[in-house]
């Protein structure tokens, strides 16, 4: 017999759905990638039932004739539930998400579409728990900030890598926002699956493919940043800056077998931080220890973008279950960086501070081929691999440039009747560079060798009870030192107490080597300097969690309530420390990447997602509300774990280093947050609102008092001011707001808001937020 299985509402076709044997369930199929199975069954009547992960399953029966071909078709329904949201993050395959052992949020298209999203990140900071401060994730406070260096949290895309190989940091803007299936975030170590990066979570963007039918979608929006209250009238010269961006996407099927998609981006942005100053003239005694400090315009400051990708995939028609293809993306940015803030009141916390701000100029593609191919028995195999490459071209000597090359191979075998599923695989992971940047280590040219080894298996027991556990080997080598293995282990579950409520638990072990930038790094620029450590090790971690998901039904709104408690516990702490470390530049201050000793981290996370089902034409509400408490302590504050470059060599520990020692709170955290995300669907328009708070960020380093102090008596150089915004600004509430109309069943026009009240907040000492900026966005979709 054979036939096809697809949705019975949407009509799309479903890989992946199993057909079995009701008097025997180890006999059966599944469908191939074009949603169709065949099958070979004795002659007479036989029952069947057709199950998909999502959907209400299918009884039928069937008459099998001698000499004849059967055909049976299944339409599956959708099971009414809000909660049934299909993830592959945890296991690599696809999962319920409330049957997981680990704490996820998801986020759908609708939502990155809905607020205007022209870089990830954007929607990502409305993720409960999760916070991006200038480009560096943090996930329930498991890191301080770093510039986005040394990325505790992988960021992967379709399950592959995204981080630059030399610094590990993400280019958010790089993601192509245009075409994402969903992203999921998983909150806490995940190294077993992800490798290194993934010391407190992962981040994993799903692109989209094609559905049976063809799809175009043209998103465009225009708008403005408002002045801030705090600046002045002189702020950009009286004018308001702009910004327009462009998004395009086409994803159809090829003659039934190939999936093609391509999309891009355009995006002009003038910013909201204006050019710094002209440097104070710097008389002749010291102008041996500053380098020369370029002075920008407004037309250096802006930013253009283009960004352009595509997905091929070929399913073979001669092998059923075998596909392969090639996925790549490029693009052309010329942005620039800003580290610090020229004052902390008034307008000055909208401009540079000179030497501080640096004009890049970025070329960046990645390419991916890939094979993979999945027996009707329940065996798959994967081949994906990435060459990702980087190229920035940065003012004041910083440039630097890397490629990364990636390969893993993936072996699951999941036994249906048994519930139960395995996935092993190989991984390897070379990474190069060349910067002046990083010539303390002998060259300018370095290298980091990565190679691993993972099992997981996931077993299900008596349709209630989910067990989960894994083991991975890590293998490192950068340039010539010593090599490091580490051995590295999880384990959970999860179970169904009621129709709607899961417990789980869960611990995992988390491990990340050094970045070439955080032992290599050495450069100044101006005032400011980043020194290298080579003897930087690598970090560890182990985390438990305990959680519990609610599902519940409120008329025609479903959800859940998750609530999950969590302890996190770190050795050899990696810090970004602010200090001085020159010895024969008395002006010159900056950071360094130091082990730290031992933290721990924990508190609980709470997070409520509501929805009305798709069918509900006339009215609708989506939310994503959450609250989370961190309790980030330093376990070792008396360790002395470095000393300073004054004349006295002053012993660092996290006693001498931090401005509140209150309860020993590590620095750049924040202990509360609440987010919330609210749309509401009435006929064709939408209103939507997002809400965020931040408490007050308890500690960062004394040296800026010092700095401060130093500044202010020396005439030639402009005062740097911190402490003061940092002492009495005690938390922060942000406001967006969103309405939209949707004209057509083509045609959609939306006005966004962000900030909406104007306040002038800050997330990281020197570095301001955005002000209000009010945009005006169209879709056409045909």
């Amino acid at each position: 017999m054979r036939g096809q299985v697809t949705d019975a509402f949407s009509k799309e076709l479903l890989p992946g759905a199993s057909i079995l044997l009701i008097s025997t369930t180890t006999k059966g199929t599944s469908t191939d990638l074009d949603g169709n199975y065949s099958m070979v069954l004795d002659t007479g009547y036989h029952q069947l039932y057709c199950t998909y992960v999502g959907y209400v399953n299918d009884t039928f029966s069937v008459h099998i004739s001698t000499n004849a071909i059967t055909e049976k078709n299944s339409l599956l329904l959708p099971v009414a539930k809000f909660l049934e949201t299909i993830v592959v993050s945890s296991g690599k395959f696809d999962q319920k998400l409330e049957e997981l052992t680990v704490s996820m949020e998801v986020i759908k298209p609708q939502m990155i579409n809905s607020r205007n999203t022209t870089s990830v990140e954007q929607v990502l900071e409305q993720v409960p728990g999760l916070t991006i401060i200038d480009n560096d994730p943090q996930i329930r406070g498991g890191s301080g900030f770093t510039f986005g260096v040394g990325s505790r949290v992988a960021i992967v895309v379709d399950g592959i890598p995204l981080l630059s190989g030399d610094a590990g940091r993400p280019e958010w803007s790089y993601i192509p926002v245009e075409n994402i299936e969903q992203i999921e975030v998983i909150k806490g170590a995940s190294s077993v699956l992800y490798g290194s990066n993934a010391l407190c979570g992962v981040i994993n963007v799903r692109s989209a493919y094609p559905r049976s039918t063809p799809k175009t979608v043209i998103n465009y929006s225009i708008g403005q940043y408002s002045l801030p209250d705090a600046a002045s009238q002189d702020w950009y010269n009286k004018s308001l800056p702009v910004f327009s961006n462009l998004n395009f996407l086409h994803s159809e099927i090829i003659n039934k077998n190939l999936d093609f998609v391509i999309g891009g981006n355009y995006n002009i942005d003038q910013g909201y931080i204006a050019p710094p100053p002209a440097q104070t003239p710097v008389p002749d005694f010291a102008k041996p220890y500053f380098d020369t400090i370029q002075t920008f315009s407004n037309q250096d400051m802006l930013r253009v973008r283009g960004r352009l990708n595509f997905n091929l995939r070929y399913r073979s028609k001669k092998f059923a279950g075998l596909n392969y293809g090639i996925n790549a993306n490029s693009m052309a940015n010329k942005t620039n960086m800003v580290l610090a803030w020229y004052s902390d009141s008034g307008g000055d916390l909208y401009k540079g501070y000179p030497g501080a701000v640096f004009l890049e100029n970025q070329v960046i593609y990645n390419i991916d081929p890939f094979i993979k191919y999945s027996s009707g028995n329940g065996i798959s195999h994967s081949l994906v691999t990435r060459i990702f490459h980087t190229d920035n071209v940065i003012s004041n000597n910083q440039s630097n440039k890397g490629t990364m090359y990636f390969g893993e191979y993936q072996l699951q075998r999941i036994f249906k009747n048994l519930d139960f599923t395995f996935t092993g695989g190989i991984v390897g992971n070379l990474s190069t560079s060349h910067a002046d940047l990083y010539k303390s280590s002998g060259s300018p040219d370095n290298k980091i060798v990565n190679a691993s080894g993972y099992i997981q298996i996931d077993k299900k027991l008596w349709k209630i009870l989910n067990l989960s556990g894994g083991f991975r080997y890590e293998y490192f080598k950068m340039n010539n030192f010593s090599s490091v293995v580490a051995p590295i282990f999880r384990a959970g579950g999860s179970l169904q107490v009621l129709k709607a409520t899961w417990v789980r638990t869960s611990y995992g072990q988390g491990f990340r080597y050094p970045t070439i930038t955080e032992r290599y790094i050495s450069t100044k620029a101006g005032l400011f300097g980043v020194y290298p450590n080579p003897d930087l090790k690598p970090e560890t971690s182990n985390n438990f969690e305990v959680g519990l998901k609610q599902g519940f039904k409120l008329g025609k709104c479903m959800g859940y309530l998750d609530i999950a408690g969590y302890y996190q516990h770190y050795e050899n702490t990696i810090e970004y420390l602010f200090g001085t470390w020159d010895s024969k530049n008395p002006f010159i201050v900056g950071f360094k990447f130091l082990n730290t000793g031992e933290s721990r981290v924990r508190g609980v996370d709470i997070s409520l997602l509501l929805a009305t089902p798709e069918t509900n034409k006339k009215f609708g509400i989506t939310a994503l509300i959450g609250y989370t408490y961190v309790e980030p302590v330093c376990l070792t504050p008396d360790l002395i774990y470095a000393h300073d470059s004054s004349q006295i060599r002053q012993p660092l520990s996290y006693r001498t280093t931090s401005k509140d020692t209150t309860g020993n709170i590590l620095k750049y955290r924040f202990k509360h947050m609440f987010k919330a995300d609210v749309e509401f669907k009435i006929y064709n328009f939408t209103l939507g609102f997002s809400y965020k708070y931040y408490s007050k960020m308890q500690n960062i380093d004394s040296a800026f008092s010092t700095i401060e102090q130093v500044t202010s008596n020396i005439d030639f150089i402009d005062d740097i001011r911190v402490v003061n915004y940092w002492k009495t600004h005690k938390g922060f509430n942000i406001w967006d707001a969103r309405l939209g109309c949707a004209i057509n069943r083509k045609t959609k026009i939306s006005l966004i808001i962000t900030n909406l009240f104007n306040i002038d907040y800050s997330l990281r000492p020197l570095k301001i937020e955005s002000p209000r900026t009010t945009a005006l966005q169209y879709v056409y979709t045909f």
